[in-house]
């Protein structure tokens, strides 16, 4: 088997710990991990190996999966950082940050109640333009600055915002029914 359980994702997939990665590295590194811990390579093993191939596995999917998404990503190196970013209990963010959220729940609310496919995709293609450069000021604190108190509160607001998007992307969908 590879590395340890006990390593970091980024070591499991050969990548520097850093928030800009090579995305095809992290999935070329997957395929042939998953190749050599499949479960069905173990099929006749014993149930010991058998066991320890579907840790494995599991193991290497969910750090796919932690290192494939930007936000995910970020929160997994605050995590190795030894930062929480307090994401259940601590809510308060700034007031500006939380009125632009309000008018942009109102304007989704207003474009699907409306039917108005053309504003959502409109609201969805902003939000997805600022999220992008956000993302990209996220890295720079974490690779460049190592500002991990910066990060963890970019870290926060990109969670709001994704979760808008989505929002925008079920009326979208809806609509489309």
């Amino acid at each position: 088997m590879p590395l340890g359980l006990h390593h970091s994702h980024f070591e499991l997939f050969g990548l520097p710990v850093a928030f800009e990665i090579d995305l095809n590295h992290l999935d070329r590194a997957y395929r042939h991990l998953q190749a050599e811990v499949h479960p069905d390579r173990f099929a006749s093993a014993s149930d010991s190996d058998r066991r320890l191939s579907m840790q494995w596995a599991t193991h290497a999917n969910e750090a796919y999966q932690t290192l494939k998404k930007p936000l995910e990503r970020a929160k997994y190196m605050l995590h190795l950082a030894g930062h929480d970013i307090q994401a259940e209990t601590n809510t308060a963010m700034p007031a500006d940050f939380l009125m632009e959220q309000m008018e942009w729940r109102e304007a989704v609310v207003e474009a699907r109640n409306g039917g108005d496919h053309h504003e959502l995709e409109h609201l969805h293609n902003r939000l997805r333009g600022d999220i992008n450069g956000r993302y990209v000021e996220l890295g720079e604190l974490l690779d460049d600055a190592g500002d991990f108190h910066g990060a963890t509160d970019r870290v926060r607001r990109l969670m709001f915002l994704e979760k808008l998007l989505h929002e925008i992307d079920d009326a979208l969908a809806s609509l489309e029914e």
